[in-house]
């Protein structure tokens, strides 16, 4: 089952949290792509789109859609003052050369040591891998949003991933409807959980093992 619209948004500003000025930060489609739409007035950063966006700014009012301004995703966005246009081949060159700061994606599974499985279910057809192998490997910080389970009520944030891998080791962040995971070189740290959720509940959806910090945050949001 998807999530509502108030949550993916919930979602959405805790990753908002983790942008800080001077950042260029690349954003996948679905829930990442309701980043801009919390960011503080105050933080000034270049959002990037695989499809030749630097400088994207939040969705547009409706009736406001630019039919020819739209991120990766293809859905209608704005573009910040100071914001520019240039050749896909280009964005991507910007992804390869370690240029991003922070890329915020979606995924089908996370394991416990960071890998990513973001792009297929075997069986089922997708037009391709897209910028997330790129992404992954070079982004300076990896954060997943995602559902905590799938749509038959498996856990996606497992031991070993099942499907076939995007990256190895390489997500830093993981957050979903229950909870923020933070991956480290000592294993899976439960950092933070969201109301009305609790302990026992994100274990019991959880196949990962994890540990949890002695500081944990419940989300007031």
């Amino acid at each position: 089952m998807g999530l509502g619209i108030e949550t993916r948004h919930r979602l959405a500003k805790r990753a908002a949290e983790e942008i800080k000025t001077g950042m260029v930060v690349n954003l996948g489609i679905g829930i990442p792509s309701l980043v801009p739409n919390h960011l503080p007035e105050d933080i000034k950063v270049m959002f990037h789109a695989e499809n030749g966006i630097v400088g994207m700014g939040p969705s547009p009012n409706s009736g406001d859609e630019d039919e020819n301004l739209c991120n990766a995703g293809g859905f209608p966005v704005t573009l910040n003052s100071g914001g520019s246009y240039c050749d896909s081949s280009i964005a991507f060159g910007i992804i390869r050369s370690g240029r991003i700061d922070l890329t915020i994606l979606g995924s089908l599974q996370v394991s416990q040591s960071g890998d990513l499985a973001n792009w297929i279910v075997p069986g089922k057809k997708v037009p391709g891998m897209g910028g997330a192998m790129e992404l992954a490997q070079k982004a300076k910080k990896v954060i997943v949003l995602m559902n905590h389970c799938d749509k038959n009520g498996s856990p996606k944030i497992v031991e070993k991933c099942t499907l076939p891998l995007t990256s190895s080791g390489t997500v830093n962040m993981i957050v979903t409807e229950l909870a923020v995971f933070q991956v480290t070189e000592a294993g899976l740290i439960l950092t933070e959980i969201f109301p009305p959720f609790e302990l026992e509940t994100v274990r019991s959806k959880t196949e990962a093992v994890f540990q949890v910090s002695k500081n944990i945050r419940r989300i007031a949001y």
